[in-house]
């Protein structure tokens, strides 16, 4: 058999799976297969498909599919739950005492909104949200790649998807990300983009819709 007769062969076994070739051209497979190992194997996999066949209506077929509407939140809720912290308990004075100090010290490591940190130095972005619910602060972080934005937020909508974009000085808009809403629930987000420091002028948050919900102002460097 030619490698073109054999190709014409394996091409045919789709059809033989779902029982639509003639009786001659069946046989011809059948024998086929008897020798051909490689062909078998493809019969296999070919056939393992046809039960989930069997669901499909061809009148939807031209429809591409779209997710629940709601997955997002689901997504959230089910993050949510797996997060809820345990119940507090009260600490004795000492261990209270001890927990306090710990706190300045994380505090001071957390709050790097100003200054540096491993000798990175994080600068303080102006930004400015299009609703009054939505309350935010974020960093610029310059690195020899790019430039990172954390951005520290709530009041974005729950479960809706945001994309993150940094404004270059050219006029370049350059992804920097996506993320999900969170509503009344904190979030803290690390956005990354190729754009370096002295040459981004800002960020924006844009919705599905492709609005501005907020904007970031960075000082040229």
């Amino acid at each position: 058999m030619t490698p073109d007769e054999h190709r014409t062969m394996r091409e045919s076994l789709g059809d033989y799976a779902i029982g639509r070739l003639p009786d001659g051209e069946a046989a011809a497979v059948r024998a086929h297969l008897d020798g051909c190992a490689a062909c078998r194997a493809e019969l296999a996999k070919v056939s393992s498909v046809l039960p989930a066949l069997g669901g499909v209506d061809p009148k939807h077929l031209d429809r591409t599919p779209v997710p629940p509407a709601d997955l997002g939140e689901r997504i959230v809720a089910a993050a949510r739950a797996e997060r809820r912290p345990a119940p507090r308990r009260r600490l004795p004075t000492s261990v209270a005492a001890a927990a306090a100090a710990v706190a300045i010290v994380v505090g001071g490591v957390a709050g790097y909104a100003v200054g540096d940190y491993d000798g990175i130095p994080r600068e303080p972005v102006a930004v400015q949200a299009s609703a009054p619910e939505i309350r935010a602060s974020a960093v610029a972080i310059p690195h020899t790649w790019g430039m990172e934005i954390v951005l520290d937020a709530d009041g974005f909508r729950p479960g809706a998807t945001y994309r993150v974009v940094v404004e270059a000085t050219d006029g370049r808009e350059v992804d920097a990300g996506a993320f999900i809403g969170t509503g009344a629930a904190p979030m803290v987000c690390n956005l990354n983009s190729s754009v370096l420091r002295p040459d981004a002028s800002g960020f924006k948050v844009l919705d599905t819709a492709g609005s501005t919900v907020l904007r970031g102002d960075l000082t040229p460097a």
